[in-house]
């Protein structure tokens, strides 16, 4: 059976950007499932199976409806063990939710300081329209002002990201020898920005960037396959 997952689109449909909805692509494609995808813009969230959430990403699973990417990768271990295990046991799991919340915390919100703007100009009218008043409501300024910061923040994210560095000097991947649910977390958030922005988070000498590249070649290139903005 074709699991359904409803993937967050701009006005191109065919150039998803969303962390969390590339977090639940690679869990599905590590899982080796068949799947089909709604392309769903902001403003058709709240639709989505008769208004069953508010965010993306969801998948349909036959009658099963499941909300929240993190919620998805725990339904798709649990319905299909007999298929790559996406953490590994308790133990991955109890390390996956650090490493959300670490990537939440520390990823994210400079990736939206850099890429706010382009993630704007990647909607449809009515779309950027809600885009704009949500985010500038959000922030309590205009996203101009937003993204100015991050030429001054560049310095500071880079090096956040020295835990992250200094594992991956001894391994190819957050989950050993080959991935698991925490590198396509981590990984979520990196595609985001790289789909939606042309500006250069990375050195192309980084240990992180050559950890991204692996990522991107996972599961027949998939990551790939929506060209870097």
């Amino acid at each position: 059976m074709t699991i359904l997952l409803y993937d967050l689109v701009g006005r191109d449909e065919s150039r998803p950007f969303s962390a969390h909805c590339w977090k639940a692509t690679m869990a599905l494609a590590h899982k080796g499932l068949d799947i089909s995808t709604a392309p769903t813009r902001f403003l058709e969230v709240a639709a989505i199976e008769g208004g069953a959430s508010k965010t993306v990403p969801v998948i349909r699973d036959g009658d099963k409806v499941v909300i929240d990417s993190f919620a998805i990768a725990l339904y798709l271990d649990e319905a299909y063990p007999d298929r790559p295990t996406l953490f590994g046991g308790e133990g991955g799991k109890a390390m996956a939710r650090f490493i959300e919340r670490w990537s939440q915390l520390t990823i994210h919100p400079y990736v939206t300081t850099a890429a706010l703007v382009d993630l704007h100009a990647m909607q449809d009218e009515e779309n950027a329209s809600y885009f704009r008043r949500s985010r500038e409501q959000r922030f309590g300024k205009r996203l101009e002002e937003v993204v100015a910061a991050r030429d001054a923040g560049l310095a500071s994210f880079r090096a956040a990201l020295e835990p992250l560095r200094s594992m991956l000097s001894y391994q190819p991947f957050i989950g050993g020898a080959s991935p698991l649910y925490a590198d396509y977390i981590v990984f979520g958030a990196l595609q985001w920005a790289r789909v939606a922005t042309p500006y250069k988070l990375l050195d192309d000498s980084d240990v992180v960037t050559q950890w991204f590249a692996r990522c991107l070649d996972l599961h027949g290139g998939l990551g790939r396959k929506v060209a870097a903005a």
